[in-house]
């Protein structure tokens, strides 16, 4: 049987190429809001952090009514680093929407969702979007798609997709770059008539593929998954199983269902084949199990998840501040919130260590690392971590492999040389480099996922601000040697106590200070960059010594220079092995790991061995 009623979607793109506003004009045009409501940008990043940075962390689930016909639409990441949120949704959809800028064309991320779109046999529609920007070539980026498609070996079906000419924030959608549109009508009658409606038995035995997790605090856990056969009712008997884990057979009863409904769930007493439903009041639901009939638990294979290739370690907080500006700081409080992040993010991997003051958190990117830190730091936890770090392989013949990236870097001219100099010191091997006609240049790279490590920060400050850097997994390769991370090393406070204008003026001489005069400090703690490579102590909290004697302009104003304060991107890049980062709600500090100068001392000589 086949549910005519229903579409299941999923939007996929390259990061900022436009899919969250997509979905916005989907929702605006459907009717969601009321005529006279008043709806911000981006309504489907409902998270913080989504809001603030302008990406999309999380993949949603939504639904609109066109022509009596519901749509159940997943707006999905767009960065590398939350490619595992993408492959999980979509088990949930028959067809997907590939969003290509109109002038960038398809970048890294869009091979990397449309090999997922196209391993799944799911059929394509091409939304080539932004095509008011002054720039766009909308001709040329579907030659672009369509050589990616053979590249990427799509069947004759998928060669032969549609493709959808648009510009989201104008709301308008066309099937040709010059035609005269005012509104998304095409767009929405394309997806009706590709996108295959979802089949089934609804009279068989009930199968629903969990592939999101939410959590609502009145609820509890809310599992999200397609019903892909039988019909589920509110008060069924029925039974947990998953493809990976044989063993768990867990008897449950389903308490509340819902559907989606424009941004809203819906309570509902039934669902059957093709709609994408919530379920609450499982306890122990988990990514990738399969609610089934008890007269037959079968459980559905569920889409592997690509490995980490990054690693940090998560300790607890042991500075001479500790305790002080947290609300959740023992090793007890670390490892429940570490564990709980597991339920909802299918990437993540943590690992128990020797000591219990410390964890190993394993993802896919330094991105994808810092938005759990960032959230855990808004929640009033308080904790230190190290220095990002690769997770290495080993071939069957011994040999050590590490992870490769391949970086697409867009730059003018100017700036090719630094940029490929740099690169090259950080064993980056160049694979291609093109320029176009207005003066910019697009280099590819082979290059080891450490040598990107820290290097963002040099890149901006290297193409003053202009030049933009994607990057995309690219399987393991050869180790290729040892890489010197920074040059530079840090100026160290040398006593606790509080900066002073005195201390920091004969500081700033030596480097670049992260602080200013009245910021709490103790020994140990990093409060600059040297511009030298050795790491120096400077007394920050040291007053000028009175006398009875006063010599002409001695009492003039010290100038201090405006200190570089860090945000939780650029201190995670800075530090070095031997360093931590102190993270509170309050405040980042960054410290040696070693506090007392003697023993670091020690260490280092020990090391040099």
């Amino acid at each position: 049987m086949k549910r005519e009623d229903i579409r299941n979607i999923a939007i996929i793109a390259h990061v900022d190429h436009g899919k969250t506003t997509l979905v916005d004009e989907l929702l605006k045009q459907s009717g969601v809001f009321r005529s006279n409501q008043n709806v911000v940008d981006r309504v489907m990043d409902s998270n913080d952090l989504e809001r603030e940075r302008g990406i999309t962390i999380l993949s949603k689930n939504t639904a609109v009514t066109y022509n009596d016909i519901k749509i159940n639409i997943i707006d999905t990441p767009g960065h590398a680093d939350f490619g595992g949120e993408v492959e999980r949704v979509l088990k949930m959809v028959n067809g997907v929407i590939l969003v290509v800028d109109a002038f960038e064309g398809p970048m890294p991320q869009t091979k990397f969702v449309l090999k997922n779109a196209l391993d799944l046999s799911l059929p394509v529609i091409v939304c080539v979007n932004k095509i008011d920007r002054p720039e766009a070539r909308p001709i040329e980026v579907v030659d672009e798609v369509l050589e990616l498609l053979i590249e990427l070996d799509a069947d004759e079906d998928q060669l032969d997709c549609p493709f959808i000419f648009a510009s989201a924030k104008a709301g308008i959608a066309s099937t040709s770059p010059d035609g005269e549109v005012s509104d998304m009508k095409e767009l929405f009658d394309t997806i009706i008539n590709y996108i295959p409606a979802p089949e089934g038995n609804p009279e068989s035995s009930t199968q629903i593929l969990i592939s999101t997790i939410d959590y609502n605090e009145y609820v509890g856990r809310i599992g999200i998954g397609k019903v892909d056969s039988g019909t589920i009712h509110v008060n069924d008997e029925a039974v947990i199983v998953n493809a990976h884990n044989l063993e768990k057979h867990n008897k449950v009863r389903i308490n509340k269902l819902y559907e989606f409904d424009g941004l809203k769930r819906v309570e509902v007493d039934k669902s059957t084949i093709g709609s994408i439903v919530a379920v609450s009041g499982i306890p122990d639901l988990l990514i990738g199990d399969t609610i089934c009939s008890p007269d037959n638990p079968k459980p559905l294979p569920f889409q592997k998840i690509s490995e980490p290739t990054i690693a940090m370690y998560f300790n607890v907080n042991d500075s001479p501040f500790a305790g002080t500006e947290g609300k959740f700081v023992t090793s007890r409080h670390l490892r429940e919130r570490l564990f709980r992040e597991l339920n909802t993010d299918v990437s993540l991997r943590i690992e128990e260590t020797d000591t219990t003051e410390s964890f190993k958190v394993s993802g896919r990117g330094e991105l994808h690392l810092s938005v759990l830190i960032e959230n855990m730091r808004r929640e009033g936890y308080e904790f230190s971590v190290s220095k990002a770090e690769v997770l290495y392989k080993e071939d069957d013949n011994g040999n050590k492999l590490e992870p490769m990236e391949r970086a697409i870097i867009d730059v003018s001219e100017e700036f090719t040389g630094t940029v490929i100099e740099k690169l090259g010191q950080r064993k980056g091997e160049l694979v291609d480099m093109r320029t176009s006609d207005g003066g910019s240049t697009r280099i590819e790279f082979s290059i080891p996922s450490r040598g990107l490590i820290g290097y963002r920060g040099d890149f901006l400050t290297d193409t003053k601000g202009t030049g933009i850097m994607n990057t995309l997994f690219d399987g393991y390769g050869p180790y290729k040697g040892d890489i010197q991370y920074r040059k530079t090393g840090s100026l160290i406070a040398f006593e606790t106590g509080e900066s002073i204008t005195y201390g920091l003026y004969n500081a700033q001489e030596r480097g670049v200070l992260f602080i200013g005069p009245g910021t709490r400090v103790y020994s140990g703690m990093i409060i600059g960059q040297n511009a030298k490579a050795e790491d120096i102590e400077v007394n920050v909290c040291k007053r000028k010594q009175l006398t009875n004697t006063r010599a002409s302009g001695s009492d003039d104003a010290l100038r201090l220079s405006p200190p570089r304060v860090l945000s939780l991107e650029q201190a995670l890049e800075f530090i070095e092995t031997d360093e931590l980062l102190e993270v509170t709600p309050k405040n980042l500090r960054i410290r040696k790991k070693i506090l007392d100068p003697t023993l670091r001392m020690r260490d280092r000589r020990n090391r040099q061995k």
